[in-house]
Parts: structure tokens; C-alpha cells; sequence
């Protein structure tokens, strides 16, 4: 069979990928085999090809949001029959034995095994994994909608969660890209308000078409303009980010027009890009006992900042990678929405091109490789916006 290799690190946008033959997998004790229709592409994948994250050996599959259907069942595997569609996720495996399994945290466990990294994942025409690691596909979603779903969308769904956002509330995403676009849907729902961060102009226009009450760039959260109430301005406080000034010339701040027209202070935040410079950003943001939650398997240095900005009780958090629960809570929460899913598909031969465009931002939504795509449906969820 044909799957997409990585064969050591290099620059995603210089085509690190090597499409090879290879034996096809065969279902082992509690395994199944799912023949790929469709596979997400995302951050995730770019850091593991330009070596952020290290798999055990090389060549590697890379690839964890695999919609597919089953064609073989290894022994010992109940309940789940050939022919029907079944998704796998980023976490391939927990060892079930250790302390952190045993508190229902199988996401921390120091044993988990990760799809498209330490074992082959979808960016191929089959695969295998455990059963037990798999959730069904609602009819609703065409293969290629399905897809974001079982990465952008279940870890959007848990740093949600870990934010503590309650109906009503005010939340700000920092990045908008496959995840934030499903989020920001999620929070709307629940009658949230949302404030979308996000240097693209394509990403703020799908942000304000999916409901957001302000999009724009966060240059304009300066650290010489509070704001939240309650985090005064000071000089002194070390050096500002690059481009975002610094402290007003006679200690005192005035708010821009820009500032004035974003609804602020936020109650949670979220940050998905991987800048560590937005974190700062993000806490400022947010109200005093306020929530930022950093959604993010990798991200570069996170500048020093005040104390005066965590200050009040605000909590800053992170999130890593995610539970069996998260995805079957989320997909049943995908399918009753129903969620609108921005998708641009790329065809099999072009793996490294989607890589590429997830690495430039040129994404607006999810970027998904259709490996073999059923007939498209008509549902009612699961359409680009």
C-alpha cells in the first residue's frame, strides 16, 4: 500500500515527505484496521516534520485525525464489524496500569503511545489501531468534515472545558485556525460572546461569519493600556513584545478607538497558536479570577511578564493531548449542534502541499488529505461556511 513517510526532520515547507510501498498492517489482539477515506492536517503534524517532536525512529507515518472505514478485526474485538466508519485520534494508547490511568487521566499518562508518532498514522491508505481507541463517525459528517473533528475538534472541546467557560460568559481565542473556528462555534452556543485574536484577514472574515462579536489583530492588547480593570499600567515592567510599544511617555495610558471597540475584559481564554509572546497577551485580556488556557503540543519561549498580570487569580493553564471520553462526548456533541466545519481538501499526492499551507497559515479552517473519500452526502452539519 501507499503511505506518506517522514524519513528524518526538515522544514515543512520543503516537501519533507516521501510517499513509499509498504506492507500492508494487520490487526493484532484487540486491533482493527481502518482503510483511510480522510486525515487532518495540522500543527501538530508540521512540528513532528521539522523534528519539535521526535518520534522513536524514523521512517515515520505521521497523521491523527483518520476517518476511515473497518475491513479487518483482530481477535478478541467485540461490538465493531467490518464496513462500519470508525475515527482514531491522536492518543493511540494508554497503558491502563498507571497512576495517572487510574485516575481517569489516561491523556498524562507517561506510557501513552501517539498516532503519527510512535506508530504509523493516517497519511497512509490503512492502518491499525486499538478498538478501544476509536469512536464511531456520525452520519452527519462526510469523511473529510470528520476529520478536523477527532483532533481540532476534541482538544478544542477539552481546553474548553479546562477553561471552567459557563453559559453567558465572554471568551477570547488567540489563533484561529481548525480548532478555534469549531470552538468558537461550541461557545456560541452556549450563549457566549467571542473575541477572536488572529493576524489573517481571511481567518477574522470566517470568525465574524461564524459569529464572533469582534475579530482583529492582538497588537492592540499594548502593555501601556490595562485591559481588564484592575491592571493598572507601570513602567518598569520589563521589555514589551516586539512591535506592541511600551509604556506612555507620561505614565498615563489613554484607550484607542481600536481598544475601545473590543469587548473586554474576557472571562476565559484560549490561546491555539504556538507564540508564546500571545500568553501575556492573553492574561491581560482576561478579568481578575479569569482563565487562560495554552492548547498548544508545542510552542516557542513565553516571554517573562509582570506578576501584576496573573494577579487577581487568574489561572493559567495547559492542556495535553486528550481522553477517550473527550471524544466520545464531543463527536455526539458535534452531531447535535450541529457544527459547521471549514475544510479544504488536498488529494492524496498532495500531502506535502497541505503540510506546506498548514505551516503558512494559508489554511482557513481545517486542512484535510482525502485519501479515499466516499461519495459526498448532503448533511445537515459539516458544510464550509
Amino acid at each position: 500500500m501507499k503511505a506518506w513517510q517522514l524519513m528524518r526532520p526538515a522544514d515543512a515547507r520543503t516537501a519533507p515527505l516521501r510517499l513509499s510501498e509498504v506492507d500492508e498492517p494487520e490487526p493484532g489482539p484487540g486491533e482493527i484496521r481502518l482503510r483511510v477515506r480522510a486525515c487532518g492536517v495540522c500543527l501538530t503534524d508540521v512540528h513532528i516534520a521539522e523534528g519539535d517532536l521526535v518520534p522513536p525512529e524514523y521512517p515515520v507515518t505521521p497523521g491523527h485525525q483518520v476517518v476511515g472505514v473497518v475491513d479487518a478485526v483482530g481477535p478478541g474485538v467485540e461490538g465493531i464489524r467490518p464496513g462500519e466508519r470508525r475515527g482514531a485520534y491522536w492518543l493511540h494508547q494508554a497503558c491502563g496500569r498507571c497512576e495517572a490511568c487510574r485516575r481517569g487521566e489516561e491523556n498524562l499518562c507517561p506510557h501513552a503511545r501517539f498516532t503519527g508518532l510512535h506508530v504509523p498514522g493516517g497519511y497512509a491508505e490503512a492502518m491499525v489501531v486499538p478498538a478501544a481507541y476509536t469512536v464511531p463517525v456520525p452520519p452527519a459528517f462526510d469523511d473529510a468534515t470528520a476529520a478536523p473533528l477527532l483532533c481540532a475538534g476534541v482538544i478544542g472541546y477539552r481546553a474548553l472545558r479546562l477553561s471552567g467557560l459557563r453559559a453567558g460568559e465572554r471568551l477570547a481565542l488567540f489563533g484561529f485556525g481548525s480548532s478555534a473556528h469549531l470552538v468558537l462555534q461550541v461557545a456560541r452556543h452556549q450563549g457566549c460572546q467571542v473575541v477572536v485574536f488572529t493576524r489573517s484577514p481571511a481567518h477574522r472574515e470566517l470568525a465574524r461569519r461564524l459569529g464572533a462579536a469582534w475579530a482583529g489583530g492582538a497588537e492592540v492588547l499594548r502593555r501601556d493600556e490595562p485591559a481588564v480593570p484592575g491592571t493598572p499600567a507601570a513602567a518598569g515592567d520589563g521589555p514589551s513584545e516586539p512591535g506592541l510599544g511600551g509604556a506612555a511617555a507620561n505614565g498615563r495610558t489613554h484607550p484607542t478607538p481600536a481598544r475601545a471597540e473590543i469587548p473586554l475584559p474576557c472571562d476565559r481564554a484560549i490561546v491555539f497558536a504556538p507564540a508564546g509572546e500571545l500568553v501575556p497577551l492573553a492574561l491581560r485580556a482576561v478579568r481578575p479570577g479569569g482563565t487562560v488556557v495554552i492548547n498548544a503540543v508545542h510552542m516557542s519561549d513565553i516571554p517573562s511578564f509582570p506578576y501584576r498580570l496573573l494577579h487577581g487569580e487568574r489561572v493559567l493553564r495547559s492542556v495535553a493531548h486528550v481522553t477517550r471520553r473527550d471524544a466520545e462526548e464531543f463527536m455526539a456533541l458535534a452531531a447535535a449542534l450541529p457544527l459547521q466545519v471549514a475544510v479544504q481538501r488536498y488529494p492524496f499526492d498532495q500531502a506535502n502541499r497541505a503540510l506546506a499551507d498548514v505551516k503558512e497559515s494559508r489554511v482557513n479552517g481545517a486542512a484535510v488529505l482525502v485519501v479515499g473519500e466516499a461519495p459526498r452526502r448532503r448533511p445537515h452539519a459539516g458544510r464550509q461556511p
